[in-house]
């Protein structure tokens, strides 16, 4: 999640959906391994005996070895396999080996054709190096609690398809196989492996190694496969809860406490039998191997068959949703196996999902702060409404496809009720148990239970269902029309769109199953979430047996499904209304009052509603003390706020702010040390809006705390000013505060953490509100180019001043003023020249910022080289900021304007 750590399981973190699949002609029944690592020399041999079944008829072998596996060709060994007593029975002549180009397929060019049915043994011999980077198998280090000595370990991580650089194999989450493991280990080491060791035997070639053998493996798909080689110790007290349908949980450590171990121990397995509990299932497993291992690199946890490596720091943490979400990997994921990587995105929503409700049953959720499912459905939202959805980050599309799925399969847990969900996901593991699924599976699964439970239409699909929200890359808007007289309503469906202009290509065409669930002021039962109606992609139903005509309607309460409402000007007035009364605002729970106001604002800034309805939507908040209904507003504030080029409005509108927020900033109070972390974010929040809008007595307070560190003996040691005081000094405070800061910058010691500088930049740069602050900052770092800003502190300069119209007005006039001196220094260093023009030239809302910056361009037109095309655009850009501008802005101020005047407004 956005605010929820989403950590290891992803298949999809490499790009590995669109990989070459190996033929499906032989398939491997089994493999026996044996590998020898050698600790001194950080290298490794073996070889593997692979048990294979021809499928269909062919002369060619194809399997997986990555390029930098050694393979030597001429033990490579084929033979024909009795099928009646299992022994070789004659060989198969290889006429040649060769890898695919670029490639890391191996293929075995055979004599003869083999005929389908048949079986062989493939033997290889393989070496290759141990990594120092968690992939494949790896060596790291750690220090010895007890002797300060730093110790050597080996670990593996074949997710999601390294087990190929260590030895070839089928290496496709799909193929699952038992594997026959013996390994060499030093003496005075500990091999950790899925079973229990079988016996063990003096190396007879190496000197101070032993070879552990191992019990035979229950099938499995090659990234589930790894081991341990380490000198961790095991805790073996007495298990917390002694159950013959659970493994023992035994906790490899680094000698931490007992008594901590203790607690690990037991949160372990209350965690796990909730999960058992929860699929009404037990995995095969006699025990289950949690190995810490401090500074794990590069990954938090590895989770392999009935074992879980994870970093130390991860295991001595109180929260319960990292960990169960591993643990609910060995269900889906490692007993149940996707197919292929196409299904990995559901795999990790429907692990992510189960972790978050098995989360919720042990400790209330406690750890996400109510902002679960919030957080991540407010950033899709966000996302999903723009013009070019991830053109930034290519990586958060997987992200974001993944929370998608994890929102969609929450409204289906919902609609369908918990206990059929329950039931269906417990049918769809049975279906499934030990071998591989495909999407379709868990849909079919939860839609025969939902259509027995009578959960379900029988004539509605959850695979269809499924493929209109999960294929489509955006969300729909809902809106409802209602006829009071007739007591019905049009409901209409469309593609959600934020970002102007609205001209996605095909938006008509994009539909979507939506359930429509209505709570009636008449009733408020917020606890019914059976379908109204489904919407069956169709742009518009008609609902009837409505209440009377002054009563409101809530469509979609609790955000039950991932789609804004938007509703007729009289509903939205009523819902405003009873808001703003004590017994009404208790009457509507908290995601409800909380999506009522993210969707007003939203569907606004799309045009999609008048803003003057949804500013009275906020006249609640007042009143408002829950942080999760404050949680949107905060982004709200801050990105209308951000639009205003006129002055006048911007400070009217600071005005509102503090109004809307005082009462809030009062009743928070100072810092508790007690306090649970939902309310000191919330002051936190508070404290910089409220303090950057101007309210007297948090500027005195930033002002008195920052008196501290002007008066400190040593300013450049450290910081003791709060984070959140630092923006209000810099921007209302003197420009002797201002430069005292800036001369931090200058005089910052090396040994100190760098991000403080840089968070001390930020608010240099991006909080002042005079131009003075702004201009002497320029001057210092584009015209006389002083060797303390580096030019990543330029571009940093650059972005943070340009967050507000002050900086990209006093930015724009800048470089009219310094043309000549800034062109000859910059117009050959293509970052920050494009920088420069692109921040001061793209940002303006208002025909009067067009004018200016339309004027810019006339005057140096033909010398912006490379930047010329990014001007053009901001210009063309600008044409819809400003018909945004022109239609919202004056009714925004005439809304503030009266708000002002009838509110007992004090700023002290």
């Amino acid at each position: 999640m956005l605010g929820l750590e989403h950590g290891d399981i992803d298949f999809s973190t490499v790009n590995i959906i669109s990989e070459v699949r190996l033929p499906s002609d032989i398939l491997p029944l089994s493999y026996e391994v044996n590998i020898e690592p050698n600790f001194e020399s950080q290298n490794f041999k073996g070889n593997i005996k692979m048990h294979l079944k021809w499928i269909l008829d062919s002369k060619k072998v194809h399997f997986h070895a990555d390029f930098n596996l050694i393979i030597d060709e001429r033990s490579i060994k084929l033979s024909r396999l009795n099928m009646e007593n299992g022994k070789t029975d004659g060989r198969v002549t290889i006429l040649r080996g060769s890898r695919l180009p670029r490639k890391a397929i191996y293929v075995l060019h055979l004599k003869d054709k083999i005929k389908r049915e048949s079986e062989c043994l493939l033997e290889i011999s393989f070496e290759g190096n141990i990594a120092e980077v968690a992939e494949g198998l790896f060596k790291s280090y750690y220090t010895n609690e007890t002797n300060n000595v730093q110790e050597a370990y080996l670990a593996t991580n074949f997710k999601p398809n390294n087990a190929r650089r260590v030895f070839p194999c089928f290496d496709e989450p799909g193929i699952k196989v038992p594997f026959n493991l013996s390994i060499a280990r030093p003496k005075d080491y500990i091999t950790i492996f899925h079973t229990p060791l079988l016996n063990t035997i003096q190396h007879p070639i190496l000197d101070n190694y032993w070879i552990d053998f191992f019990y035979i493996t229950p099938p499995m798909s090659t990234h589930a496969f790894g081991f341990v080689i380490s000198k961790l110790h095991i805790w073996n007290q007495v298990q917390m809860i002694n159950s013959s349908d659970l493994p023992i949980i035994n906790v490899w450590n680094n000698n931490l406490p007992s008594v901590i171990l203790h607690d690990i121990q037991n949160k372990l397995n209350i965690e796990y039998k909730t999960i058992q509990r929860f699929f009404n299932v037990s995995l095969p497993l006699e025990k289950f191997d949690v190995i810490a291992i401090p500074d794990l690199p590069s990954v938090r946890f590895v989770s392999c068959y009935g074992m879980l490596i994870v970093r130390e720091s991860e295991l001595l943490k109180s929260g319960v949703f990292a960990f169960s979400r591993e643990l609910v990997y060995q269900w889906i994921g490692i007993w149940i196996t996707p197919d292929w990587w196409t299904d990995a995105n559901l795999n990790k929503a429907l692990i992510s999902f189960i972790a978050s409700e098995i989360t919720i049953e042990i400790n209330g959720g406690k750890e996400f702060n109510g902002k679960y499912p919030m957080t991540i459905l407010y950033s899709l939202y966000y996302e999903l409404s723009k013009r070019y959805p991830y053109s930034l980050i290519t990586g958060m599309k997987k992200e974001s496809t993944s929370f998608k799925t994890e929102l969609f399969i929450r409204m289906l847990k919902i609609v369908l009720g918990e206990k059929t969900f329950r039931t269906g996901i417990q049918r769809f593991i049975s279906n499934n148990k030990t071998k591989t699924f495909k999407g379709s599976d868990l849909w079919t699964a939860l839609s025969k239970q939902a259509v027995e439970d009578k959960a379900l239409d029988r004539k509605l699909i959850l695979l269809d269902v499924a493929e209109s929200w999960l294929k489509q890359s955006r969300l729909p808007l809902v809106t409802i029309k209602r006829d009071y007289n007739s007591g019905t309503a049009i409901v209409q469906q469309k593609v959600y769109l934020r970002e102007r202009p609205h001209d996605v290509p095909d938006q008509d065409k994009m539909l979507w199953w939506i359930p429509i669930t209505l709570v009636r002021q008449d009733t408020l039962n917020f606890s019914n979430s059976i379908p109204y109606i489904w919407m069956n992609k169709t742009k518009q139903a008609k609902i009837s047996n409505l209440p009377s005509q002054d009563e409101f309607i809530i469509v979609n309460q609790e955000e039950i499904g991932p789609y804004l409402v938007n509703y007729d000007e009289k509903n939205w007035y009523m819902l405003s209304m009873f808001l703003r009364t004590e017994n009404g605002r208790g009457l509507i729970p908290v995601y409800t009052r909380a999506k009522l106001l993210h969707d007003a604002w939203n569907l606004a800034y799309a045009g999609e509603l008048n803003f003057a309805i949804a500013l009275n939507m906020t006249l609640f908040l007042k009143n408002e003390r829950n942080h999760i209904v404050w949680d949107p507003v905060f982004t709200f504030l801050d990105q209308i706020g951000k639009r205003f080029d006129v002055s006048s409005l911007h400070k009217k509108f600071h005005l509102y702010t503090i109004d809307l927020l005082a009462p809030l900033y009062e009743t928070l109070g100072p810092e508790n040390n007690n306090d649970d972390n939902w309310k000191t974010d919330l002051r936190k929040l508070t404290k910089t809006f409220i303090c950057n809008a101007g309210y007297l007595p948090c500027i005195k307070a930033s002002r008195n705390a920052f008196e501290v560190w002007l008066n400190s003996s040593n300013p450049n040691l450290n910081n003791p000013v709060p984070n959140e005081f630092i923006c209000p000094v810099f921007m209302w405070g003197s420009m002797e505060e201002w430069m005292f800061g800036l001369e931090r910058i200058s005089q910052f010691p090396k040994l100190r953490l760098q991000s403080d500088r840089t968070f001390l930049l930020k608010m240099l740069s991006g909080c002042p509100a005079q131009r003075e602050k702004i201009n002497y900052l320029l001057e210092l770092a584009i015209l006389k180019n002083v060797s303390f800003f580096s030019e990543n502190d330029k571009i940093l300069i650059i972005n943070m001043i340009t967050t507000r119209s002050i900086g990209y007005t006093t930015l724009l006039d800048f470089l009219s003023s310094h043309w000549a001196n800034v062109y000859q220094m910059f117009k050959n260093s293509t970052n920050l020249w494009n920088k420069l023009i692109t921040s001061a030239t793209g940002k303006f809302t208002t025909q009067e910022g067009y004018d200016t910056a339309k004027s810019f361009y006339n005057n140096h037109y033909g010398q912006f080289g490379r930047a010329q095309h990014i001007i053009e655009r901001s210009l063309r850009n600008m044409k819809e900021e400003i018909q945004w501008s022109e239609q919202n802005l004056p009714v925004i101020e005439q809304w503030i304007d009266n708000y002002l005047s009838s509110t007992q407004f004090s700023n002290t």
